[in-house]
């Protein structure tokens, strides 16, 4: 065989493996792993790290909201950060639904994403950064440090118009919630432990004042009653104005089980949380973590960790967005 054939050969094994896509078609998907950038961008989960304890040092909410997204992302249909799209012509972005009211600082995701590109164009997925962010907003807020798989893709289109499928609303009965994140493989206990993320954070008087007007819910606490017509006073409160209720003014800007002696002393503000105090399928798991915080983390870590697992997309599925909030082929 002549030099100039064997260099013919030569190149065009050189091209099958310099330009063939990152799973081949019969190629195993791994899926998602643990460190699933160790060798593509080893610093990934460093530079997440760091920029969500800076920005959590300049803007204390963002804790709240990144918690609140990985609930919003992840429960509907897959963990894809199609939360994250802004609207186009064709589809509206499930940031703008009424299910999504109160969400806020997704700006700051797409900081975490510019200072991870410019470590690695191209590399790290919005949804992994979404997942991440969460985790390491839970550590900020007093919560475990959950270990979580990575290896996330991100989805190309909006699921506004199925997320009332998927995601309960605060009001929903107990039933539709056990239901919901059953669904997902998530139990009744570690149901509970999620619920007990409304331990930081504010609900918008918008989402409460049907406890308090025409007349207040004798199921509340009335001690508790008189704090939240203070900070709710109208019956039909402006959605654009700041009017809200602290879930926990015990301890407002930490994740613990004081939740759970709240809503057992009556003090939980949306019907979801008195619910989960008073049902008898929910109740015992509810003493047990108002006891424990322990075990209150133990199935709170338990439940993030499958709920990020949702349907995942992996492998070749999916895209790496250029920006978080713009589809790749609309970018």
């Amino acid at each position: 065989m002549s030099a100039k054939v064997l260099f013919f050969f030569a190149l065009l094994s050189f091209w099958a493996v310099s330009f063939r896509p990152a799973f081949a078609e019969n190629e195993e998907d791994p899926g998602l792993v643990m460190n699933f950038y160790k060798d593509a961008c080893p610093q990934a989960e460093d530079i997440i790290r760091e920029q969500v304890r800076l920005l959590y040092k300049r803007h204390k909410n963002t804790a709240f909201s990144w918690l609140r997204s990985i609930f919003h992302d992840c429960a509907v249909e897959s963990c894809d950060a199609s939360l994250l799209l802004d609207s186009t012509r064709r589809a509206l972005s499930e940031k703008e639904t009424d299910r999504s009211f109160g969400l806020r600082n997704f700006r700051y995701i797409e900081t975490i994403k510019e200072a991870v590109e410019r470590e690695c164009p191209g590399v790290v997925s919005c949804s992994d950064i979404l997942v991440l962010s969460a985790r390491d907003g839970i550590v900020a807020l007093g919560g475990p440090y959950i270990p979580l798989k990575t290896g996330r893709r991100d989805g190309r289109k909006s699921r506004a118009d199925v997320l009332e499928q998927y995601l309960p609303d605060h009001n929903e009965s107990i039933s539709v919630v056990l239901e919901r994140f059953g669904a997902m493989g998530i139990n009744t206990p570690g149901v509970v432990a999620l619920l007990g993320a409304h331990s930081v954070g504010r609900t918008h008087c918008v989402k409460l004042v049907h406890r308090l007007y025409p007349e207040v819910d004798p199921a509340l606490n009335p001690e508790h009653v008189e704090h939240m017509l203070h900070k709710c006073p109208d019956a039909i409160p402006d959605p654009k104005a700041v009017q809200y209720v602290r879930n926990d003014r015990g301890t407002p800007m930490k994740l613990d089980n004081n939740y759970y002696r709240n809503v057992l002393d009556n003090k939980g503000l949306l019907i979801v949380d008195h619910q989960l105090a008073t049902d008898r399928r929910t109740k015992p798991f509810v003493k047990k973590m108002a006891k424990s915080q322990d075990y209150f983390f133990k199935e709170f870590s338990r439940a993030i960790t499958i709920l990020s697992e949702n349907n995942p997309l992996t492998g070749n599925k999916g895209e790496i967005r250029k920006q978080c909030n713009v589809a790749n082929k609309h970018h």
